[in-house]
């Protein structure tokens, strides 16, 4: 806008310059509209920079009087047009009740002239003036407007940035979790499984094999387990329902040496995959942590499905001492799931009288 301005103000003053010569009169005009074209360039650009309303005002005091001035000593097209500069300036540094003004005096230039003359070349000039006025404020409008755009644009792109780097983080946490959950629970039921065979193979060989072959399937199971979460990544997987998940979770973990029994309650309902997931995970996890730490001569799957939600208890009566340490990374993901549906994991675990690892979610 500057720059337009600027090259509209030189050719006002060109303008003027030409008309002064070809007439031989008024040749102060020219000294007068120099200066309002030195200060209609330099001196507003060093004024709108400022974006103080004192000195756009005293610019405006200054330039009015200076372009009356030039008009009345050469009534031309130039000093008609240091008229209308001077408008479209009053829109990009006043307020509009200021710039309605200066537009409201600008007729006056022909004051004059007889008054059927001066009133339809002060109309002519205020029509002027007002399209002027109306052309600058659209185009700072959309100057404005494309600024706003450039920003919503910066926004927009961090914002997806950072929803990028959310969902990284989250499916490296859901990963973690997968492997944790899947992998590091086949490969406690193999070290349990191998262990029993160590233990048994001086006395009685074919147990040993029996159970080395019970090691073997969970490894096959394992292996399973690492191609379903690759291919997860990949595409959606099927799922067995979770009661019959479930239930092979159990004969898995008294095949290792803990019987385990399940008990269904409630109107069996299909769930959403996530919920389903949750709760298959939290089984693996609590049952996982019943042979390594709680010394468990048994252990119970209870699933309830309730009117509004699903419960899922996995008890056992071992010594019911809580983990050594803090809390592993296993219980935190199924507390992150669970907080994730909007539901709740509880653990409960009295010295000698087992415990009680219990996730309620909606579903």
């Amino acid at each position: 806008m500057n720059r337009a301005l600027a090259v509209l103000t030189c050719g006002a003053f060109v303008t003027l310059v030409l008309g002064v010569l070809a007439s031989g009169e008024a040749v102060p005009a020219i000294s007068l509209g120099a200066l309002f074209t030195v200060l209609g360039t330099v001196g507003f650009v060093w004024v709108r920079a400022r974006e103080q309303l004192a000195w756009a005002v005293a610019y405006v005091v200054v330039q009015l009087p200076l372009a009356f001035t030039v008009f009345a000593l050469d009534p031309g097209v130039g000093p008609t047009l240091f008229l209308v500069v001077l408008v479209s300036q009053c829109v990009l540094m006043l307020p509009r009740p200021g710039t309605a003004l200066v537009i409201a005096l600008v007729p006056f230039v022909h004051a004059g002239m007889p008054w059927a003359e001066a009133l339809r070349e002060g109309f002519g000039v205020l029509a002027s003036v007002l399209f002027a006025a109306v052309i600058t404020e659209l185009l700072q409008r959309e100057q404005r407007a494309r600024g706003e755009l450039a920003e919503a644009h910066e926004r927009l792109r961090d914002y997806a940035a950072q929803a990028e780097k959310l969902a990284t983080a989250q499916e490296r946490n859901r990963v973690a979790r997968d492997i944790h959950d899947g992998l590091g629970h086949s490969l406690t039921v193999i070290q349990m499984q191998v262990k029993a065979a160590r233990a048994v193979l001086p006395k009685d060989s074919a147990k040993a094999d029996e159970v080395l072959a019970k090691a073997q399937q969970q490894a096959e199971t394992a292996l399973g387990e690492v191609r379903r979460s690759v291919s997860t990544l990949r595409e959606p997987r099927s799922t067995p329902p979770l009661p019959e998940a479930l239930r092979a979770l159990a004969e898995e973990n008294s095949a290792a040496g803990v019987p385990t029994h399940l008990t269904i309650s409630g109107a069996e309902r299909q769930l959403a995959e996530e919920v389903r997931e949750a709760l298959y995970r939290t089984a693996q996890e609590g049952l996982t942590n019943v042979r390594k730490h709680a010394r468990a001569t048994s252990a119970d799957l209870v699933l309830d499905y309730a009117k509004s939600f699903v419960r899922l208890e996995v008890r056992d009566d071992g010594m019911g001492a809580a983990e050594p340490g803090e809390p592993g990374f296993g219980l935190l993901g199924v507390q992150e799931r669970a907080t994730h549906l909007g539901g709740r994991m509880d653990v409960r675990a009295e010295p000698g009288q087992g415990r009680t690892l219990t996730v309620e979610v909606p579903g």
